[in-house]
């Protein structure tokens, strides 16, 4: 009598003749079984010459009248009968993980060890819970830092403690997952299982190693800033968390050597509870020191509209002294359209907060209950309103949603009036006056979530894409502000004063961004200011102009003392301020600007008198930029740095969050060296394994 069990299993059979048999694992081809059973009633015949390259890996040993081949990496014990050929015992080597722990040296070493030595049956120990689906593949390609070891042959590599705990930390950075996992029972026991040899390190130890890997990748951004030759914006972005601490996140951009728009996270800076307002230009500017990029500084966005303006001037002072700001500064100072986007939506939305909470209960009301729900459809069929959409409540603290639940109500208003007729607890009712309110809002807010979904969804933000839609905003609030409703037209007038806080900011910065776009250059500002200015607008058409011809002038400056020797590609623009071991810097500029009048035209002159570009959805203003640098080398410098100007600092998926941003939980408890070791690595890493190569939103994206 036998019995038959799962592969890898012990067990022992009792017999009329007291012999034992055991069912030992095959793994073959597909075309072979699965297991063997070794028949306690096989005789063995007289010993063949064992001279398959696999019994260098096994030992052959004889119990009764049944033959084993043990193996002498893992102890395995597999049919060892010369009728059961050797593919089962190869098989088992391509995944015996001993295995590949040794080298050939070792293998020999193990094998003459044994043959001096009886191995008893009892001694042999067999896998548990081993699958035939647990199939290895010799040859795995592993790319985690360019290394000649890349490729792995489990045949021959030795297992690495080293180099699996730098791997394990890198995986913690580039994927956000806390420092705490290593010490999670589920973590240990995977990793045990993947590959017992692997000593799962302590948090502290951990947390070193990911501190080497920033300091590393902090210096390779370092010496990548010090080659790069075109100017660096940086954003100023604070961050908060549920403990109410805060932090300043600075996050450079700039347009690389292949006209590439790139954005690197260089610090996220823990602020001191003590800490004033007074106290962040000193935290921005030691920053910059650090990474020596004072001098490539070209703008600043900031992301919150109310900034003091007394913060940019001390940054200014301390960061450009005898280094003036281009166009006298007015393209240095930029705030984030996003924000202040946000800040009129959120007066809008202010304004209409009781008629809001009325629809919101409403929509309450009429999905409290299956039989209101049915009434309400069949009131709704009644007066055919289209139902394609139904009524959905709004998530408060994203305004987009908001705007939603509003626009689908409007849609069903009808029907809320005739239930309102119909049924006396039917209460949150709205009048017809409201009603044309919430109408009038959402009219306000559907150019606004359009908006947003421009900039928030554009892959590569470009400055020159903001210009058009921020003056379309301008236009349509001096219209809003125009509206016979007193509702109306106040809240219009209280979104205006901070829509033109924002405009006397940013102006001239989105006006040079859209002229540097071929398809609009001068054309598209003298379009929108005619509209916006009416009989003023030639005044500020010529602002821009000038604006615009300043910048330029400082550039081709700057131009003329790389090409002397005096100046590198990328340093800041030339000084004007005193010098007493150069009286003559000022004939610089003097030379420069007669020098002009007697060549032949500027690239500014040729750009803006050409054509403009025919318009069509594929351009991309960046190639066109690297086609025609040739043709026009120092307005292309000028357009490098400028187009690379953030003009939004918000994520994409936090463009229409009224929360702002903030820190999650596993980060915020960390120290404040670690957290900063940790969001500016993960942002570096990222980038260097392709995840997402057009910009750090994946890194922050885990941050919130």
């Amino acid at each position: 009598m036998s019995s038959r069990f799962k592969v890898g299993d012990v067990s022992f059979l009792s017999s009329n003749y007291g012999k034992v048999a055991e069912v030992c694992e095959l793994e073959s081809d597909s075309s072979q079984v699965d297991a063997m059973e070794i028949s306690n009633e096989i005789a063995l015949k007289k010993p063949k010459r064992l001279t398959s390259v696999v019994w260098n890996h096994f030992e052959r040993v004889r119990k009764a009248d049944v033959c084993y081949a043990v193996c002498v990496h893992c102890n395995k014990k597999l049919s060892g009968s010369s009728n059961s050929g050797t593919t089962h015992l190869r098989n088992h080597l391509m995944r015996c993980l001993k295995r590949s722990n040794f080298d050939v040296s070792q293998l020999l070493a193990a094998k003459r060890k044994r043959k001096d030595t009886n191995v008893a049956f009892a001694n042999i120990t067999f896998d548990e819970g081993q699958r035939k689906d647990e199939y290895i593949k010799p040859i795995m390609k592993y790319e985690p830092d360019e290394r000649k070891d890349d490729v792995i042959s489990l045949g021959s590599s030795r297992f690495d403690q080293d180099r699996s705990r730098h791997d394990l930390a890198r995986m913690i950075i580039l994927h956000g997952y806390p420092l705490t996992m290593v010490d999670h029972v589920g973590f240990k026991v995977f990793v045990k299982n993947l590959q017992p040899m692997f000593e799962v390190v302590p948090n502290s130890a951990l947390e070193h190693s990911c501190m080497e890997i920033y300091g590393k990748e902090k210096q390779k951004m370092n010496d990548m800033l010090s080659k790069l030759h075109s100017r660096i914006n940086l954003a100023v972005e604070i961050w908060s968390s549920a403990e109410k601490a805060e932090y300043l996140c600075l996050t450079a951009h700039y347009i690389d050597e292949n006209w590439i728009l790139q954005k690197k996270i260089l610090n996220f800076v823990t602020l001191d509870s003590s800490h004033t307002e007074d106290m962040l230009p000193e935290v921005i500017i030691r920053c910059l020191m650090d990474w020596n990029i004072d001098s490539k500084l070209f703008a600043l966005t900031f992301d919150d509209c109310s900034t003091d303006d007394d913060i940019v001037l001390k940054i200014k002072e301390r960061i450009l002294q005898n280094r003036p700001c281009s166009s006298n500064g007015q393209l240095f100072d930029v705030r984030s359209a996003a924000h202040v986007l946000n800040l009129i939506v959120q007066d809008a939305l202010e304004a209409l907060q009781e008629v809001t909470q009325k629809i919101r209960g409403s929509i309450k009301y009429v999905k409290s209950s299956q039989v209101l729900q049915g009434k309400f459809t069949e009131i709704s069929q009644q007066i055919e309103i289209n139902r394609q959409r139904s009524l959905v409540l709004d998530c408060p603290v994203r305004w987009n949603s908001t705007y939603v639940m509003l626009e689908t109500a409007l849609e069903y208003r009808n029907a809320f009036s005739i239930l309102q007729a119909n049924d006396s607890e039917y209460f949150p009712t709205l009048t017809d006056t409201e009603w044309e309110w919430a109408s009038s809002i959402t009219g306000y807010l559907k150019l606004f979530v359009e908006i947003t979904n421009v900039f928030s969804g554009n892959k590569c933000p470009t400055a020159n894409i903001y210009f058009a839609e921020i003056c379309d905003v301008h236009i349509q609030l001096i219209d809003w502000c125009k509206s016979p409703d007193e509702f109306l037209s106040s809240t219009a007038l209280k979104m205006k004063a901070k829509f033109d806080k924002y405009w006397s900011k940013c102006s001239l910065a989105l006006a040079v961004a859209a002229i540097l776009d071929p398809r609009f250059k001068m054309k598209l500002v003298e379009y929108y200011y005619s509209q916006i200015y009416g009989s003023t607008a030639l005044e500020r058409i010529k602002e821009v102009s000038d604006g615009i011809k300043e910048l330029f002038n400082a550039y081709s400056i700057c131009s003329t003392l790389v090409d002397q020797g005096s100046a590198l590609p990328g340093s800041s623009l030339p000084s004007t301020g005193n010098d007493s071991r150069d009286k003559l810097k000022g004939f610089d500029k003097f030379l420069h600007e007669t020098s002009q009048s007697q060549n032949s035209n500027s690239d500014l002159d040729k750009y803006l008198e050409e054509p403009v570009f025919p318009r069509n959805c594929d351009f991309n203003i960046l190639n066109w930029w690297k086609v025609h640098t040739p043709r026009y080398p120092i307005l292309s410098m000028m357009a490098r740095d400028v187009l690379g100007t953030p003009m939004m600092t918000v994520l994409p998926e936090s463009a229409f969050s009224t929360e702002g941003r903030v820190l999650d939980k596993s980060r915020s408890s960390l120290n404040p060296d670690t957290r900063e070791a940790l969001i500016c690595a993960q942002d570096w890493l990222r980038t260097d394994d392709e995840l997402n190569p057009s910009s750090s939103h994946y890194a922050l994206s885990l941050l919130s």
